[in-house]
C-alpha cells in the first residue's frame, strides 16, 4: 500500500524560523509539479536512506534548487548541487508557510 499522506517531525535547525526541531508537519505525495516556495521532503541524493526538508528555490528545466531557510547551518543544493524534480516525492501542506521577510 503506498501512502498518500504522512506526519514528519522536524529535526535540525536547516528551516528554521519557518519550521523549528520538533515540529510536526503534514506531508502528501506529489500530485503536481515543484514550484519555487513550495516546501519539499526529498530523499538526500548522497544518502538515499536521508530525507531533507526543504525549499524550492527555483526550476531550472527538469532539475530544482531546494535551499534551508537557514542559510548558515543548511546544507543543500549549494553543497550537493540541483536535484532531479522526479526525486522530489512529498510537498507539505499543513502548517504551510511563506519564507520568512527579513
Amino acid at each position: 500500500m503506498h501512502l498518500v499522506a504522512r506526519r514528519v517531525i522536524i529535526e535540525g535547525l536547516s528551516m528554521t524560523p519557518t519550521y523549528r526541531p520538533g515540529e510536526r508537519v503534514l506531508v502528501v505525495r506529489r500530485w503536481r509539479r515543484v514550484r519555487p516556495g513550495d516546501v519539499v521532503l526529498a530523499r538526500d541524493p548522497r544518502d538515499p536512506e536521508r530525507w531533507l526538508l526543504k525549499r524550492c528555490a527555483a526550476r531550472r528545466g527538469a532539475a530544482v534548487d531546494l535551499r534551508g531557510d537557514n542559510a548558515a547551518v543548511s546544507t543543500d543544493s549549494r553543497d550537493f548541487g540541483d536535484v532531479s524534480a522526479r526525486a522530489i516525492s512529498w510537498l507539505v501542506v499543513r502548517p504551510r508557510r511563506a519564507h520568512p521577510v527579513g
